[in-house]
């Protein structure tokens, strides 16, 4: 190449024969003032960055002009995504629900936080108290069905047996969708109250099978919640409304008194089922006893209780209101 009357782009001087020079896109320099803009280093391995026709190196320039981002605090070469009023390498720009990257679908602000669509429309239901179909990402108005642990429009799918467009009452079983009627012929058990399929827990009573909470007395309407029920007539009834309708039940063998009644502590025994608690004697209306834990004791059995545990029943005795 002939220098002629060429000057160095930098210091204008020219150049010495046979001197070494730099070519930068038909700008020729001295290699000495081949530098860095601002730090006046030459650039390693001949790398350099551009901005406004000034040149810097690469740790310069990053320093000056790229800008550090927002979650891993990194300068940014290259694709900058300017979003939530900070920058973003690609790949660090995530959904704060469930890390998608967001750089290439797009995000939707959500109470400061840049979130997909998806978390964005279940954010939303969840909002309104509402579930988030997984399917078509819409709120679910009214009627949804759940399917491996997700809400569902029912619309979306048919049954699987018969093939019919679904409604909220689908079931699941086996990791397929059936519609009701479907679901109901495959040996489920039926509740006896609402004539529903029994899913979960099940009770089993009077010759059938019910739900937990549908499992009631027949006066008071009060779920057992597997607490005792007394049986008459094809019908369930709570201890109280048994007693009140049926008469006095025996505290022992659970049956209706016949013939006289032993009251006591507010419950009534068949005469020949009134016992000590503590070494099973039997006793009379005119035997003394002692209540404790609210039953009856014998005099001899609370005789060899502790000093300090009959100080205590007699405390608590003497304490109790009386009628």
């Amino acid at each position: 190449m002939s220098l002629g009357n060429a000057v160095c782009f930098r210091c204008s001087q020219g150049f010495a024969k046979d001197e070494e020079i730099v070519n930068s896109n038909g700008e020729i320099w001295h290699t000495q003032c081949f530098v860095c803009a601002q730090c006046f280093q030459q650039f390693p391995d001949g790398v350099f960055y551009e901005f406004d026709g000034r040149k810097y190196c690469e740790h310069d320039f990053n320093v000056l002009f790229a800008p550090c981002c927002g979650r891993c605090g990194e300068f940014i070469i290259g694709r900058v995504i300017k979003a939530m009023q900070g920058s973003w390498h690609p790949h660090c720009f995530l959904c704060q629900v469930c890390g998608t990257q967001l750089a290439d679908t797009g995000f939707i602000k959500n109470n400061g936080r840049a979130l997909c669509r998806d978390c964005n429309a279940r954010e939303k239901a969840l909002g309104m108290g509402k579930y988030f179909c997984h399917k078509c990402h819409s709120v679910i108005e009214e009627g949804h069905i759940k399917y491996k642990g997700e809400a569902y429009h029912p619309y979306h799918f048919n049954c699987t047996s018969c093939n019919c467009e679904l409604n909220s009452e689908a079931r699941e079983k086996g990791g397929e969708l059936y519609c009701l009627r479907c679901h109901d012929k495959m040996g489920i058990p039926i509740c006896g109250a609402c004539r529903r399929p029994i899913e979960e827990r099940i009770v089993h009573a009077l010759g059938k099978a019910w739900h937990v909470e549908h499992f009631v007395c027949a006066k008071c309407e009060k779920p057992f919640l597997g607490t005792r029920h007394y049986e008459k007539k094809g019908l369930a009834y709570c201890e109280n409304h048994y007693h009140q309708l049926f008469g006095n039940i025996c505290f022992v063998c659970n049956q209706v008194v016949a013939g006289d009644v032993f009251s006591a502590l507010n419950k009534s025994w068949c005469v020949d089922h009134f016992a000590c608690s503590s070494c099973d004697r039997k006793m009379s209306q005119k035997t003394k006893f002692y209540e404790v834990d609210l039953k009856p004791v014998c005099k001899m059995c609370y005789e060899k209780f502790p000093s300090e545990l009959k100080k205590r029943l007699k405390k608590a005795y003497d304490q109790s209101p009386k009628k």
